[in-house]
């Protein structure tokens, strides 16, 4: 496809782009009379045809014009696509809209935003909770019975209780916070959860009664406490009603969405690839989006992205615009977590 004669590719550009803005099938005429090729309806309609051949271009109607296929759309977002960039302005307002004091409310402010502005359904695929770096660990004792509240604070600010049982002296608990605290602080979830495994292994810790505690707490607060999902937020799929899509496809996106296991898997794809990825249809490897088109853009730091957003909709869709769009949010929402301790 790389070889795709200059000609071909400003003949495919012209049909995309009639295609996307209207929504009808292309034809020669309209080619020639709204782009100044050069070029006659003859000659375009004889490279139109050879585009059908190379699987670019379809023509769904006997003597219609033709659409892109989804090989002529991955063409043309790839290699001939100018994305206009957003304007100082433009990209302060996402700010405006997006900024909050915490960053559960950044990111529900973003969902929000992203569909607003595209009109089309919006996914974020929250900071993982085991990514978020340990600042202090705290036990607080309940009563006589040995329960204990686990007071965990991480350092975008979150506050999290647990409770764990033990029997564990209530003198020994400022050894215990101080020994955790140095042991642990600054590391992610995850981390600490390893760290916590490799301590109760080494057998020099199993002769020191307050560092035996600290560790079997640990164990109860962070490696017997199951997983927690990253949360997904969906917003806009109102907006998916006036999309151009069948009546089976519609329901099958929207159940998409409403399936969470299935956006976290689409949306960890992201957060594993570097920079804006546009999937369309069956690239998305999810069936009930074989019609949809999904631009999507880690975001956090860039050695270790937090989180994904993306925009889901038609495979008709202004993709310079959302493309934009989705590339300053998340770039928008990486810079005000920071700002507030949250990467």
């Amino acid at each position: 496809m790389s070889d795709l004669s200059r000609r071909a590719q400003r003949i495919l550009h012209a049909v995309v782009s009639e295609y996307l803005q209207g929504g009808e099938a292309v034809g020669s005429r309209t080619v020639t009379r709204r782009h100044d090729l050069g070029l006659s309806p003859a000659t375009v309609r004889n490279v139109m045809a050879d585009l059908e051949e190379l699987g670019m271009l379809e023509q769904r109607h006997t003597s219609a014009g033709r659409v892109p296929t989804p090989s002529g759309l991955r063409f043309f977002i790839d290699s001939l696509l100018k994305v206009r960039g957003l304007t100082p302005r433009e990209k302060e307002e996402i700010r405006e809209r997006v900024t909050a004091t915490t960053p559960d409310e950044v990111v529900h402010r973003a969902s929000r935003m992203l569909s607003d502005l595209t009109q089309h359904a919006a996914v974020i695929l929250a900071p993982d909770p085991d990514q978020q770096r340990l600042d202090r660990i705290e036990f607080i004792p309940l009563g006589r019975d040995g329960k204990l509240i686990a007071v965990l604070v991480t350092s975008d600010g979150r506050i999290e209780n647990r409770l764990v049982i033990d029997d564990v002296s209530v003198t020994s608990l400022d050894r215990i916070h101080n020994y955790l605290n140095q042991l642990l602080v600054g590391m992610t979830l995850d981390e600490v959860r390893e760290r916590v495994l490799r301590e109760m292994g080494d057998d020099k810790n199993r002769y020191d009664d307050a560092i035996s505690a600290a560790l079997r707490l640990g164990h109860a607060v962070f490696v017997s406490t199951p997983e927690r999902a990253a949360p997904v937020l969906v917003s806009g799929q109102s907006n998916l009603a006036g999309a151009e899509l069948a009546t089976d496809r519609l329901r099958d996106l929207l159940r998409a969405l409403e399936d969470k296991e299935t956006l976290v898997r689409l949306l960890d794809r992201t957060r594993g690839a570097e920079g804006l990825q546009v999937f369309l249809g069956a690239e998305t490897a999810l069936s009930a989006l074989v019609g949809s088109s999904v631009v999507a853009m880690p975001y956090g730091p860039d050695e270790q992205p937090i989180g994904a957003l993306a925009v889901i909709g038609p495979m008709r869709m202004n993709y310079g615009k959302v493309m934009s769009v989705v590339d300053v949010t998340a770039e928008t929402v990486t810079k005000l977590l920071a700002e507030l301790g949250g990467t």
